[in-house]
């Protein structure tokens, strides 16, 4: 279309059409419901987290994989203050109620109290003959999970959209269920250290506010401030000390972190224009920061052992004491209990380093990306005629096989976030793979060492946000052209469809239900998962 104005002729072109329809059925919306959806959205997903987590946790009624070791540990600490042995019988003593046959001697443990403690905690509530008490405690703490993944993805991107996709993926996938239904301990494993990111989250925030105010108050310094009211790095230390306390894998999370505070801090110094900006974070900062987290994080992990320091029957409580033990010299000082703890934990060191006796379901970490192995921690087969099987055979199984979909499109994601990281210096992007370094990258270490599939959960969060942020770059926005937002509307809603097509899939899988052994075996994808 064509106007003349004077001597000139004026052309306009129409406008390429913005968005899609469902961006404009959003916009028309009044602001109540706007916001009654981005709440209601999130409890949803909460909702689903709580239902695939707590329906019939109580199954089944016997002690599955290591919640022999767990469990156990869990009811005699909680009684005790530590964790004590228990006849040969034990397991079937459980499946029947029969759980106080403890006796009162020390049983040799070699992961932290924590864990355990939690676990008891859920026992103590319930009832230790209830097969619900053995595995509420790791429910709640899967539920918080997803909570907890759904903020940090918030507090990265200020999307509460993009934060309930990365939570609904949680939810739904199959290691995270599986993880939060029998009584192990990586489920919290998983909760404290994402708490503890979250904390270095929001320290950064506060970091770069202080700096701010310091460079309003015209302050003049080459070398920079030195800031101690830091509450959030605190918190991290605290939150990653308890992290430790449940398995000492949590301590990677501590150095990593700890790193990151300190490039963060210079990075913000830099761009303040502070001169000597990295001379002042290594020197200055660098130590109060060291001093705001290392220190915190020990006594938050000293205090988890409360029950072994107040009471006379732990493992090893009394070591220093005996002749020949008791340190000499420069350390003769150290409280008799302190030496005790640290012969205690020298030992575990050495059990943990030395651990590489074979079993069936040992994973290499080089496959854990691939979901080459995965964990079969219950199975019983059933003969036709019993039990309600109407075939030849049956079988319960419940195998902590994550959703294929999420796990493989979430491994190719953290791709998409390495590009981010060093094409656009995109720090939420590089904050992700900070966990994902914390949380997997040590264990490459470890090759020839005895680990699972399942020790994946305390990267999966960042895994799952990894797959999130892919999802919201194909999404796109409201401002792109019409058909490319239609697209990635299409193509996000068809794969987030069949997401959730796949855990129902999977579903008898994760929760023991009896199956049709032909109809179960058509769940092992890989020869592997067999």
């Amino acid at each position: 279309m064509a106007r003349v104005t004077g001597a000139q002729v004026e052309t306009s072109v129409p406008a390429t059409p913005r968005g899609s329809r469902l961006d404009r059925w959003w916009l028309g919306l009044p602001d109540a419901a706007h916001r009654g959806i981005r709440i209601g959205v999130p409890l949803v997903v909460m909702l689903i987290a709580a239902v695939t987590r707590l329906w019939n946790l109580g199954h089944p009624r016997t002690l599955v994989f290591d919640e022999t070791f767990y469990v156990k540990d869990a009811w005699s600490l909680v009684n005790l203050g530590y964790e004590a042995t228990w006849p040969d019988d034990a397991d079937a003593g459980f499946a029947t109620g029969a759980t106080d046959t403890f006796t009162t001697d020390p049983a040799y443990v070699v992961h932290p109290p924590l864990g355990k403690l939690i676990i008891g905690l859920g026992m103590a509530a319930v009832g230790s003959e209830n097969p619900v008490g053995w595995r509420i405690g790791v429910a709640v703490v899967g539920i918080l999970g997803v909570a907890a993944v759904m903020l940090l993805t918030w507090l990265l991107t200020r999307a509460w959209s993009i934060a309930s996709v990365a939570g609904l993926l949680m939810a739904v996938d199959g290691n995270a269920i599986v993880m939060s239904r029998v009584g192990l301990l990586d489920n919290m494993v998983m909760l404290f250290a994402l708490l503890g990111m979250i904390a270095i989250a929001l320290d950064g925030r506060t970091s770069a506010r202080l700096l701010e105010r310091w460079r309003q108050r015209e302050r003049r310094s080459d070398f920079g401030p030195v800031f101690w009211r830091r509450p959030w790095l605190i918190t991290a230390g605290v939150l990653f000390g308890l992290t430790a306390s449940v398995k000492w894998s949590g301590l990677y999370f501590l150095a990593a972190c700890a790193v990151y505070s300190v490039l963060s801090d210079a990075v913000l110094r830099r761009r303040a224009g502070i001169p000597f900006w990295f001379t002042g974070t290594l020197f200055k900062q660098g130590p109060a920061s060291f001093v705001l987290t290392v220190p915190v994080a020990l006594a938050a992990y000293l205090v988890t052992w409360t029950g072994w320091f107040s009471t006379d029957g732990g493992y090893d409580r009394h070591w220093a004491e005996q002749p020949g033990n008791a340190w000499s010299g420069a350390l003769a000082w150290v409280p008799r209990a302190l030496q005790s703890l640290w012969h205690y934990q020298s030992t575990i060191y050495a059990f943990h380093v030395g651990e590489s006796r074979p079993h069936d379901y040992a994973a290499n970490p080089l496959t854990w990306l691939f979901m080459v192995r995965p964990t079969s921690m219950y199975y019983e087969s059933v003969e036709g005629g019993t039990q309600g099987c109407a075939v030849d055979l049956c079988g319960q199984s419940i195998t902590g096989i994550a959703n294929p979909l999420i796990w493989w499109a979430g491994t190719a994601a953290l791709g998409y976030l390495v590009y981010r990281v060093i094409r656009r210096r995109d720090r939420a992007s590089g904050f992700v793979l900070l966990g994902m370094v914390a949380g997997y990258l040590p264990w490459l270490a470890y090759l020839d060492r005895t680990v699972y599939q399942f020790y994946t959960i305390a990267f999966e969060p960042y895994l799952v946000i990894a797959l999130a942020f892919a999802l919201a770059r194909i999404l796109g926005s409201r401002d792109d052209p019409a058909p490319t937002r239609r697209v990635g509307l299409v193509v996000v809603g068809v794969f987030l469809a069949l997401v959730l097509a796949v855990s129902v899939y999977f579903w008898p899988l994760w929760t023991g239900m009896q199956l049709d052994y032909g109809f179960l075996s058509s769940h092992w994808w890989l020869p592997t998962w067999r």
